[in-house]
């Protein structure tokens, strides 16, 4: 009789063993049920503008900058008095390649830069269905775009003369063209001036710069008796340094303001203003109500971006 209720003890510690593992196992069952419903949550929370989730940051450039002045006015980003009202939240870069460097590090971030300065480490936005190109440029269809402005202290002449020359000229427009902006309105027919000799300081717009510097280039081959140095700041301070006699020709990415409309101007290119965000984000499109809302810091999270 004792081996029989020995027997028996065994066979009920078995089966409160194997009752307890399927009990372990429906737990188990149930929590990776509710790992699959979380998952889904989180895809269902990834379902946001360009399928990034969070706080948009806004990269800007500084005041002064020709290229902030043009959007702030051609976007409507102004206040009721039409001052400048981007948000105060906005990280702020000064010069092209700090902006494309940190949206391109970034992947919630949205920025803006030159057409013309564009390159494959960021993606640019369609603007109200239109792409960032320089035909659209030309053909007024992509509304975000400004001159690329010079300036003198008064009508030029000497070597200042015949550098801008050549920047109008064919050899120069062609030049403009191939560095991704729209020929000038401005452009016109060009004879060298060999005789031609002296110094131009160039001061401004660092969005202007990178073209400038090849326009620089291709004149002093054909003439390499004008020395001319380029130094990049921005619009404003280019046309100071203009107004002040320390540059010669400034530069400035944007239309002049009224104080400034006493100098010479002279538009050597157009230009797109490319609204760009990081490659990871998958949207391609945004309105330029909404762009403004964002920039006024109304819209601050990507799943309001529609």
């Amino acid at each position: 009789m004792k081996g029989k209720f020995k027997f028996l003890g065994i066979l009920l510690a078995v089966t409160l063993l194997f009752t307890a593992c399927g009990k372990g196992g429906s737990d188990t069952d149930s929590t990776e049920g509710a790992g699959n419903e979380t998952t889904a949550t989180e895809e269902a929370s990834n379902d946001t503008a360009g399928g990034i989730e969070g706080m948009i940051s806004v990269v800007s450039r500084e005041e002064g900058s020709g290229t902030r002045g043009a959007f702030v006015e051609l976007v409507k980003v102004e206040d009721a008095d039409g001052n400048d009202a981007t948000s105060v939240e906005a990280v702020i870069q000064n010069n092209t390649e700090a902006v494309m460097t940190t949206v391109a590090g970034e992947k919630s971030s949205i920025g803006y830069i030159s057409l013309g300065s564009l390159n494959d480490t960021v993606k640019a936005l369609k603007v109200d269905d239109v792409e960032a190109t320089a035909e659209n440029v030309a053909n007024g269809s992509y509304k975000i775009a400004r001159p690329f402005n010079i300036v003198t202290k008064e009508e030029p002449t000497g070597a200042e003369a015949d550098f801008i020359g050549f920047i109008l000229s064919e050899e120069g427009q062609k030049i403009v063209e191939e560095e991704g902006y729209v020929k000038s309105p401005d452009a016109k027919d060009y004879t060298p001036d060999d005789k031609v000799t002296g110094s131009i300081a160039i001061a401004g717009s660092s969005s202007v710069t990178p073209v400038m510097e090849k326009l620089v280039e291709a004149y002093g081959k054909i003439n390499p008796n004008v020395k001319i140095q380029v130094n990049m700041s921005d619009s404003t301070t280019g046309v100071q340094s203009v107004k002040d006699g320390i540059a010669q020709i400034g530069m400035a990415s944007r239309e002049l303001k009224d104080s400034e409309k006493d100098l010479n101007k002279v538009v050597i290119a157009m230009d797109g203003i490319a609204v760009i965000v990081n490659k990871d984000n998958s949207l391609e499109n945004i309105s330029l109500d909404t762009l403004k809302s964002v920039y006024l810091g109304e819209i601050e999270d990507w799943e309001d971006v529609k």
